[in-house]
């Protein structure tokens, strides 16, 4: 078919000019059915239907849709599917279908056109089912809005023909016609004016009806709202409105709301509320502006302010507004605490202190009012102390009992203030009362006695332990000093090698001792406090000398001194366990120092004798034997038990005799020795070396340790000596040595892990600040255990001292001293290690005071500069000097005063110039009328907190000194010879202000207790004044004291001052006139706010005797305030249609004065004839201000205007302010839009962008504002047009939203509403004509391709046919065709837009399997586009290749030996063809027709290729086989190729040498006779060995595997020579053995051995063995044999040690990740036991660990065991010997260190266990 379909359209090109030129039309209706008969076009074209099949017809379309089909039988043409003519054609006035008739043999053409007629099949449709329209009431009679009209698909008369209202409207008609250009319009016409009052709203129904028969129509519904004019302004429901609220009350709670109505509709009737700006109370409140709601931003209050006056303005749309007030009362609540404001408090106070002393004095009071501000006080449970009411707010805090320091030193009072408010709120006061102390306890020593151990020929200056004496009393009282006293003061002073350190009590030894010498020393130790007079208390301190191990042990028996040693015999039947002799040994040391044991340090045979450890007996370990050398030499060990153990030696020697008459030793045993010497030197070589290793190991091991330790000792100590407590109790009673550790931990600041190392002991014995109770026996001692706390080991701790600051220290510090420098008393202490500071000296000055006694005292404070320094005050408290009986006087205290009256007063008087913090003495003066003749007044003076009586005499002159007030000292008397000191005079200081200040601050606690006191006479009815504001600082108010009725001089005299409640002093009193003058400036409206009138009221308070006057003064008002407006600019906007006598409300000014200098009057400036102002009051505090129209406004003749509206109060001048008023009169909408064009036309390129502006439509409004306002939008009514475009609503812009295309739609209507604010509309027509642009390639659509085609198709061969078209028009849719170059391919065309694509030349596949073309087509547009179509030919294969192999000619290699089936390597042949042409197939072939078959043991894989051997082959047999393989391939018929594969054996080494001479066989073999005279190169005999495989494999090589000798010969590598290395010498044995090992070259070697045997001989002539050589070797074999076994012993040691190192690290480490090892020396308990009473000694060691706080690792190393033989919480296992225990060993962690751990075992549990 492909091939006539080219032959049909080739003759339908040649018939091209017999083509019909007319076309055959016919016509048929829309909505056809399928199957429907349009015509016979066989008739029409001439033509018989016979014909058309004959003829093969066909019809064809441009577009390739088939809306008709040919029915071949009886040449009529068919409907092939529902015709729509909408969908076909759309709006156009016609709808014709072209379309062809081709008769393809011969090839002819006939145009045929079917018309589409129209039917009314569609009825009108409106774009909106509801149309909404708003037209003012105020439009006039024929006023025309203009409507969407319907649409209706169908054309002609089928189209809209009418519009009909219904319902019949009076109001409105529909007027339809057309335009300019034929466009239609539909309008409704206004025909009766609108009233909103009558009618506000109506509705009706358009009808569309079309020409159809029957007619179709469409409905749609008009709303019409009559738009209202705002002719009203908004009206409040009340004009004010009163709101309580809880002062409480959160924020956003509602305070009341408001309510406003307009009575018009829409905008104009929508109401907006806002808070005017005019007051600060605005800032709490916020309104809701939609519904009137006033909630609160913030909490109020009632405090502050009672009440809260707002404005609220509503405004509807149009702009009218009202304005009311709003009152908002706010409610008080209990939401104040009382508040405790202290007048006075004294603490500490003295434990002396008597009942009722006042301690503090404190006022009460509460904001709030009512009963929320009633206040109650209480004081919670005390009986030391009471509260008490003293007058009217005020209370007093006393003591009610005697006071204990000892039992308490600080009270905690709290005094709680309540209201009496629901709830009730309190407040509580706290006053801390820390009670001073009086020296009335003596030190006391933690023990009875102290008893320290240090150990002989210590260093000097060593500490070795801490006396401590605690004293409870406080400050210097408590201060402990510690000295050495004789036991009794008869006897001679202390020993002079013992000293104590007065500071902290540790006792150091200065001079070193001797055990030998000195055994014990007891001083005696005082503690004295600083108190005055001071106490103490003595301890007796017991000093025991610890024995050191300072002597080595002596041997006594046998004797060293004889040279030489004798001899002991042991008979050679000595059995085991004889006894040989005893070494006897002493030690100059005592306990466990003198302990002795032996040990056996070498001997000739270490296993033949064993040393008793405890009685040095020298027993025979085992019985003696032959082969036991005759003379045994010992070294027997003699060791000490002490720490480091002293040793000596004894050496021994023994005889092996079996007759003890033969003392010599017999002649073979000496032979013996020589003759295995050679052997034995190389085996004790070999032990020295091994040892020598282990040893060098050790060492390097402990040298890595020991600058490890250095390392840690460089970095920070954590603790000293003086810090780290550590004890170890003995449990032995047979002098078991106690052994206690203290080691130093260095950790690096802020290190991450807290791991450390244990690096030497400090003391191993004891350490040095131990101190033992005395509580056990002689041979017993127990030591207590102390925890080492942080605080101890901290850096800046000042119990620690580096060894260098510890020398410097002196042993005694520099006496107290006392100077009388000139006429100054002074008096200083020393510091520690600085120079004496200089005394501070204390200056009184005291005024005379009728009828009163005085009595004074002085304690002076001293501090130390060096104890500033330090932030410790050093000082001392003692009677001043001139006292007549120091002995009687009271002992110091911080504050302590004798009985006074409970009416006395008491004034604490200060040295002039200085404050409380800088003075270092205070006197308190205690005053009380005296009570009758006989008892006269007292008066007590107090400094810094001592009181004492003074003579009466001695006080009256003191007082006559005083009298005129002058700065005097005290006269200052001798105690001891009562004689009187020079009067020291003081330094003058400046009299200031600032200090009299002080002073009267002082006093001023006092003078409101006397107040209070006199209450009952203070005047009841108060003093009133008045006082204009802002008078200057210092204005006069009135004499208060004429007032009062004193004389001025009286108020000085009785201490007159003024108190006000809020503690704010307006106003002072001039104490020299009497007048109350003002103090400040005075603003009454910060004072008291818009109140009416201002009062602040205060006392006058006269103090001797106490009196109180009532003082009100009442702040007058000024004019000092000008009306301000809340704003400075306001806008009205009132309509033009307001009435005259509307009235629109304004902002009122606000003018902070009151009165008369409030405002008074408004007025308007300039003249204004449209406006007026009315100035009206509510009620007393409400006013407000109107604008009143006065005349009719009109919006043409002025739109706007502008006055001012001036405020004027009624002061004197008169103030004013002013705002600036600007009217707005707004426009009615009465003008609907006006477009500026009916119909706009715009012109667009189909390819414009997305956002192209199309065009711009514009209407305009003759109304303002948003009436004015007009915004455009699309109408519904065009359908899917609308989709493309949209439209800005402010400009008018119309701007693509998708691009357009011209071959979907050649143009677009759409209709455009313009609408303003008020509702009026307009509506225009907008076409826009789509121009044409070359936006579509061409389409190239495929009718027939054949790929692939095989490599022999002809030329000519068609390959594809195609059609070409484009959906342009004109020029753009003209379209050429081109074919790429191309050698074997060319396009032709074929008829009208088809194209051929066919082979031109002959096809190879081998040369190019694929062809790939590209046809272009172009149309002609400008520029012009195109497309491409790409056509993949591929040439399918034909076998016309052979196989070709890659190799002419194979060479594979295999191994001899192979296993069975081994690849030998791959053969490889390749077919140019493809598919199963290319498919190779291998096998093997005889090389020619007439031979056998191939070897059986080659085989070939026919698939891959691959070579296999079959069966193994042996390279002696077979060295080459040579075989023929085929390579076919599966092509018809098959080709073929051969090549030839040549098979190389590789020889392999499976043959081991073979020695030819000397022969093996014979047994025994021959020697070699070698002269004893040969020199070193003589040929002793020659190897001869073959071997039977080739190549390197053969290579052979010769190597001496062993000898007797080793060194005495050599072998040559290559000849197998045997030479002597040497010369041969006597020593060399006479018959030598070698064994000679012949090894070849082979991978793996192969190898074989020749056994050779050589004789040295003197003379050739004797070849017989003698027999002498053979018994040497017989007779060293013993001595070898121990040595061998010593060397293996000694190597298996090192490993062994080796491996157990190894892995006892790994195993810590493991443990020490796996838990968290970390315990401290208060958890950690440790003793030491004897295990048995033979002497062995079992060693503890306890470890106190500081660890860093912040250590980010818990884990740490021992170096050493803590218990090497028994661990603290670990239990005997019982598996050893009597000598021996097994312990279990584990990781010490946090729980089997805690307290209540089971594995953990105090001392005592410790010592109670047994050891059996």
């Amino acid at each position: 078919m492909a091939t006539a379909r080219q032959v049909l359209c080739l003759c339908a090109i040649l018939s091209l000019p017999h083509a019909r030129a007319e076309p055959i039309r016919y016509s048929v209706a829309e909505e056809s059915e399928s199957g429907s008969v349009v015509a016979s076009v066989a008739e029409d074209a001439g033509l018989a239907p016979a014909q058309l099949s004959a003829r093969r017809a066909r019809l064809l379309s441009e577009d390739g849709r088939q809306h008709f089909r040919l029915d071949p039988g009886t040449g009529r043409l068919v409907v092939a599917e529902r015709l729509d003519r909408e969908e076909l054609c759309g709006q156009s006035a016609t709808c014709t279908l072209p379309f062809e008739l081709l008769l393809a043999n011969p090839v002819q053409f006939f145009r045929v056109e079917v018309t589409v007629e129209d039917i009314n099949d569609h009825a009108p449709v409106f774009p909106e089912e509801r149309v909404t329209l708003k037209i003012p009431e105020t439009s006039n009679v024929g006023s025309r809005f203009p409507l969407e009209r319907a649409r209706d698909q169908d054309v002609g008369s089928n189209s809209i023909q009418a519009y009909s209202i219904a319902p019949d409207n009076e109001y409105f008609s529909v007027a339809f016609g057309s335009q300019i250009k034929g466009k239609k319009y539909v309008e409704l016409v206004l025909e009766k004016p609108l009233d909103r009052e009558e009618q506000a709203e109506m509705d009706f129904s358009l009808i569309a009806v079309d020409g159809g028969s029957p007619p179709r129509s469409g409905t749609t519904q008009i709303h019409v709202l009559v738009l209202d004019v705002n002719d009203n302004a908004p009206m409040f429901s009340q004009e004010l409105y009163v709101g309580q609220v809880l002062e409480n009350a959160p924020e956003g709670s509602v305070v009341l709301r408001v309510v406003a109505t307009d009575r018009d509709t829409g905008v104009n009737g929508d109401i907006s509320y806002q808070l005017s700006q005019a007051e600060q109370s605005h800032s709490a409140f916020v309104i809701d502006s939609i519904s009137g709601e006033i909630k609160l931003t913030k909490p109020l209050d009632f405090e502050a302010a009672e009440n809260h006056e707002l404005s609220v303005r509503a405004t509807d749309g149009g702009g009218l507004s009202a304005i009311c007030r709003v009152l908002v009362e706010v409610v008080d609540v209990n939401d104040n605490a009382p508040e405790v404001m202290v007048s006075s408090f004294s603490s500490p106070i003295p434990e002396s202190t008597l009942p009722g002393t006042v301690v503090a004095l404190f006022a009460v009071k509460d904001e709030d009012s009512d009963s929320n501000g009633k206040i109650s006080c209480a004081l919670e449970d005390q009986l030391s102390f009471s509260l008490r009411p003293a007058y009217k707010n005020y209370f007093e805090l006393v003591t009610v009992s005697a006071l204990d320091r000892e039992e308490k030193s600080r009270y905690i009072l709290t005094v709680t203030a309540a209201d009496a408010g629901s709830p009730p709120l309190t407040t509580t006061q706290t006053f801390t009362v820390d009670i001073s102390d009086v020296n009335d306890n003596a030190p006391v020593f933690s023990q009875t006695s102290y008893t320290m151990y240090v150990r002989e020929n210590s260093v000097p200056t060593v500490l070795v332990g801490t006396v401590n004496a605690v004293d409870t009393d406080m400050g210097p009282n408590s201060k402990v000093t510690y000295s050495l006293v004789p036991a009794h003061p008869t006897e001679q002073p202390p020993c002079s090698c013992i000293s104590v350190n007065s500071e902290n009590g540790d006792v150091f030894l200065l001079l070193p001792l001797d055990y030998e010498q000195v055994r014990q020393i007891e001083v005696l130790v005082s503690a004295s406090d600083a108190g005055s007079p001071p106490l103490s208390a003595n301890v007796t301190v017991r000093l025991v000398v610890v024995d050191e191990n300072d002597n080595a042990p002596l041997v006594l028996y046998p004797s060293q001194e004889s040279s030489p040693p004798s001899s002991e015999l042991v008979p050679v039947s000595a059995e085991a366990g004889y006894l040989i002799t005893k070494v006897v040994a002493v030690d100059a040391d005592s306990g466990q120092n003198s302990w002795l044991s032996y040990h056996l340090l070498k001997a000739t045979d270490p296993g033949l004798f064993v040393v008793s450890a405890q009685s040095g007996e020298v027993r025979l370990r085992r019985s003696v034997t032959e082969r036991d050398a005759v003379k045994q030499k010992l070294v027997v060990l003699v060791r000490d038990n002490g720490q480091p153990p002293l040793s000596a030696t004894v050496a021994l020697s023994a005889l092996l005799l079996s007759d003890f008459s033969d003392m010599h030793l017999p002649h073979s045993s000496l032979s013996t020795e020589d003759e295995g010497s050679s052997l034995t030197m190389y085996l004790i070589i070999s032990l020295v070396f091994v040892s020598l290793l282990f040893l060098v190991s050790t060492a390097a091991f402990v040298t890595h340790k020991v600058c490890k330790r250095k390392e840690l000792k460089d970095g920070h100590v954590l603790y000293g000596g003086s810090n780290l407590q550590s004890s170890l109790a003995d449990a032995a009673a047979a002098g078991t040595l106690p052994h206690a550790y203290c080691y130093e931990i260095s950790l690096t600041t802020g290190s991450g892990n807290s791991e450390f190392k244990f690096l030497k002991p400090i003391l191993p014995s004891l350490p040095p600040q131990l101190h033992a109770t005395g509580g056990g026996t002689n041979n017993e001692q127990d030591f207590p255990s102390s925890t080492l706390t942080m605080e101890d080991v901290a850096p800046d701790n000042h119990g620690m001292c580096s060894a260098e600051e510890f020398n410097s220290l002196s042993s005694s510090e520099a006496p107290f001293r006392k100077q009388y420098d000139g006429q100054e008393w002074s008096e200083t202490i020393p510091g520690h290690g600085t120079s004496h500071a200089s005394a501070s000296t204390t200056t009184l000055g005291i005024a005379r005071l009728e009828g009163f006694s005085a009595a004074f005292h002085t304690c002076q404070r001293f501090a130390s500069r060096t104890s500033r320094q330090r932030g410790k005050p050093r000082g001392s408290c003692r009677p001043y000097p001139g006292l007549r009986d120091a002995a009687a006087a009271p002992r110091c205290s911080r504050l302590s005063c004798p009985a006074l009256p409970s009416r006395a007063l008491c004034v604490r008087v200060l040295p002039r110039g200085l404050s409380t913090d800088d003075s270092p003495t205070a006197v308190r003066v205690c005053m009380a009328p005296s009570v009758g003749a006989s008892r006269q007044s007292e008066m007590r003076a107090e400094a810094d907190g001592a009181v004492l009586p003074q003579a009466a005499g001695d006080t009256a002159a003191a007082l006559q000194e005083l009298t005129d007030a002058e700065r005097r000292t005290v006269p200052a008397r001798s105690s001891a010879a009562g004689s009187r000191l020079p009067r020291s005079t003081a330094r003058a200081t400046p009299d200031t202000e600032s200090v009299r200040c002080q002073a009267m601050a002082t006093a001023r606690q006092v003078l409101c207790l006397c107040a209070f006191l006199s209450l009952s006479h203070a005047r009841a009815e108060p003093i009133r004044y008045s006082v204009a504001e802002e008078g200057e600082s210092g204005s006069v108010v009135a004499n208060v004291a004429e007032d009062v009725g004193l004389p001025a001089v009286q108020l000085s005299a009785r201490r007159a001052r003024l108190l006000s409640e809020d503690g704010r002093q307006h106003f002072r009193l001039d104490p020299g006139t009497g007048r109350l003058v003002v103090a400040e400036r005075l603003d009454r409206e910060e004072l008291c706010g818009q109140s009416a009138t201002c009062t602040l009221p205060f006392e006058l308070l006269l103090a001797n005797p106490v009196q109180f006057f009532r003082v009100e003064v009442t702040v007058e008002d000024i004019n000092d305030h000008a009306p301000v407006f809340p704003e400075e600019r306001v806008v009205l906007k009132i309509p033009e249609t307001s009435n005259m006598g509307s009235r629109f409300p304004l902002e009122g000014a606000q003018d902070p004065d009151v009165g008369s200098n409030s405002i008074q009057t408004y007025s308007i400036t300039p003249d204004n004839e449209y406006f007026s102002v009315a100035f009206r009051s509510r009620s007393d505090s409400d006013q407000y201000i109107e604008l009143v129209l006065e005349k009719p406004l009109d919006r043409e003749d002025q739109a706007e205007m502008d006055f001012s509206l001036i405020a004027i109060d009624g002061g004197s001048p008169p103030r004013s302010g002013t705002t600036q008023i600007h009217i707005v009169i707004l426009d009615v909408n009465d003008n609907a839009p006006v477009f500026m064009k009916d119909r706009y036309i715009a012109q667009i390129l189909e390819n414009a962008p997305e956002g192209s502006v199309v065009l711009k439509v514009v209407a305009t409004d003759e109304d303002a504002g948003d009436n004015g306002d007009i915004s455009y939008q699309f109408s519904q009514a065009g359908g899917q047009s609308y989709s493309a475009f949209e439209i800005d609503p402010m400009s008018g812009e119309i701007k693509l939203k998708k691009l357009l295309d011209f071959e979907a739609a050649e143009k677009h209507e759409l209709k455009v509403r313009a609408m303003d604010g008020g509702g009026l509309s307009a509506i225009c027509k907008v076409l826009v004509e789509v121009v044409d642009v070359n936006d579509n390639a061409p389409e190239v659509m495929i009718n027939s391709f054949s790929s692939p085609i095989p490599e022999n198709a002809l030329p000519g061969t068609v390959i594809a046919v195609f059609t070409v078209r484009d959906r342009d028009s004109g020029a753009n849719g003209k379209i050429s065709c081109a074919l790429e170059d191309q050698l074997s391919f060319s396009l032709r065309p074929a008829y009208k837009n088809y194209f051929e694509l066919v082979t031109v030349s002959a096809l190879d596949r081998e040369e190019k399997a694929r062809y790939i073309l590209t046809v272009t087509a172009a149309d002609a547009g400008s520029p012009p586009l195109t497309t491409t179509q790409t056509f993949t030919v591929d040439i399918s294969d034909v076998n016309d290749n052979a196989p070709v192999f890659n190799q002419t000619l194979y060479t594979m290699y295999v191994h001899e030996n192979n296993v069975p089936t081994v690849l030998v390597g791959t053969i490889s042949a390749l077919d140019a063809d493809v598919g199963p042409n290319a498919k190779v197939t291998y096998s093997l072939v005889p090389a020619h027709r007439t031979e056998q078959p191939p070897c059986s043991c080659i085989s070939v894989n026919s698939e891959n290729g691959d070579v296999f051997v079959l069966r193994p082959l042996d390279y002696e047999q077979v060295r080459q086989i040579e075989v023929l393989v085929s390579a076919s391939d599966a092509g018809s018929p098959p080709l073929s190729a051969n090549v030839t594969i040549l098979i190389s054996v590789v020889d392999e080494n499976d043959n081991a040498p073979l020695v030819l001479y000397p022969s093996q066989e014979s047994s025994p073999p021959s020697s070699e006779l070698v002269p004893v005279s040969a020199e070193a190169g003589y040929l002793i005999t020659k190897v001869v060995a073959v071997d039977a495989d080739s190549g390197q494999n053969s290579w052979l090589s010769y190597h001496l595997l062993r000898a007797t000798d080793p060194g005495l010969f050599v072998v040559s590598a290559r000849s197998g020579e045997v030479r002597l290395r040497r010369s041969v010498t006597e020593r060399d044995a006479v018959k030598q053995k070698l064994v000679v090992l012949v090894r070849d070259n082979g991978q793996p070697t192969l190898s074989a051995t020749a056994a050779l045997s050589a004789l040295l001989l003197s003379d050739f002539s004797d070849v017989r063995l003698p027999h002498s050589s053979l018994a040497t070797e017989d007779e060293g074999g013993s001595l070898t044999m121990y040595l061998i076994i010593s060397l293996v012993f000694v190597s298996l040691l090192f490993l062994v040690s080796t491996a157990a190192f190894v892995i006892l690290k790994e195993c810590k480490r493991k443990e020490l990740k796996d838990g968290h090892v970390l315990y401290g020396a208060s958890n950690l308990q440790s003793s030491l036991a004897d295990a048995n009473a033979t002497g062995t000694l079992p060693h503890a060691y306890c470890y106190e660990i500081s660890l860093t706080t912040g250590s980010g690792n818990s884990e740490f190393k021992f170096l050493k065991p803590i218990l090497p033989s028994l661990p603290p919480q670990q239990c005997a296992t019982g598996g050893g010997t009597n000598n021996d225990h097994d312990f279990s060993c584990g990781p010490l962690t946090m729980e089997s260190m805690a307290p209540d751990s089971h594995g953990v075992v105090s001392a005592e549990q410790f010592n109670s266990l047994s050891f059996k």
